[in-house]
């Protein structure tokens, strides 16, 4: 067993940080859990490009051999795409690192220590939430609520009861802003029907808001909702999710089991194309967080 578990920033995030220069948090699950080797390396790659080439930093955060790092080089991002790796969430984050274990970061994760090292904006794809017919609730929920960042997400996953998630947000003090849309977005669809509190349509806009937000000295996050573009028919996606839902019942998986067996059942049923708009949904997000991060670095910026 081992005890001392110091956080590693890479010296590239930490310079980006010290110049106040724009930095985007990325989780690593999508890594760890979401796709085969080759294409969640490629993916991984991808999304820090997109960062990149959106004039901020990017910063993946994951577990390697019991070592939180803000900041995977390309030989970490290799193990943790090539090697078995477990699921870091807050409730088994300290025995992961106590055994010296690697694991892919959740939202959850990913916000706590993105927080820890001063990043403002994190971009993921869609977010855990309220389960349906169930009282499960992700951890990712009140982790939106604990730690200040602007969080870009395609809304909550597909499989989740979205109106309840939505309702569980407002409770938690979360704003949930849509970008350019008045509705919730529906991750493998674009939009949900569900009217969301407030619209915002520039980056610049969102970065005003939440400098307001710190100035009021409320410290919730800020999610952003922000739909995919070319996403599914919403009666197809139902239509899909239905069956995998009446597979899980007849399997009698409950808890953590039942996410991972329906976005695959998802992927199986709709051909792939639920895993192509997945993709396409991560580096839009990656996108959009890159431009808010940079419109905050204008913000705090001497005028």
């Amino acid at each position: 067993m081992r005890y001392h578990c110091p956080v590693k920033l890479a010296p590239r995030v930490e310079e980006a940080l010290r110049q106040a220069r724009p930095v985007v948090a990325l989780e690593s699950t999508v890594i760890t859990h979401g796709l085969p080797h080759p294409r969640n390396l490629e993916l991984a790659l991808q999304l820090e490009e997109t960062v990149r080439e959106h004039d901020a930093e990017p910063a993946t955060i994951g577990i390697v051999d019991g070592t939180p790092v803000i900041g995977l080089d390309r030989a970490q991002l290799e193990l943790l795409a090539t090697k078995p790796a477990q699921k870091a969430s807050l409730w088994n984050l300290a025995a992961l690192l106590a055994s010296g274990a690697s694991a892919g970061t959740t939202v959850a994760t990913t916000l706590h220590f993105a927080h820890a090292a001063g990043i403002s904006v994190f971009a993921t794809g869609g977010i855990g939430g309220v389960h349906a017919e169930s009282f499960d609730e992700s951890a990712d929920l009140p982790a939106l609520a604990r730690y200040g960042l602007v969080t870009v997400c395609a809304g909550p996953k597909s499989i989740l009861d979205q109106a309840a998630t939505l309702e569980r947000l407002e409770t938690l003090g979360v704003p949930v802003i849509g970008y350019g849309s008045r509705l919730l977005a529906g991750f493998h669809v674009p939009t949900t029907d569900l009217p969301v509190p407030v619209t915002l349509d520039t980056p610049e806009e969102i970065a005003g808001a939440f400098a307001v937000q710190r100035e009021l000295q409320l410290a919730t996050g800020m999610l952003i909702s922000n739909p995919v573009s070319d996403g599914m028919q919403r009666e197809e996606l139902d239509a899909f999710l239905l069956r995998a839902q009446e597979e899980a019942r007849e399997r009698n998986l409950s808890g953590k089991d039942v996410t991972p067996f329906l976005l695959a059942r998802l992927a199986e049923l709709s051909g792939g194309r639920t895993v192509d708009i997945n993709v396409r949904l991560l580096l839009e997000n990656a996108q959009l967080a890159a431009r808010i991060a940079s419109a905050i670095a204008r913000e705090g910026s001497p005028k």
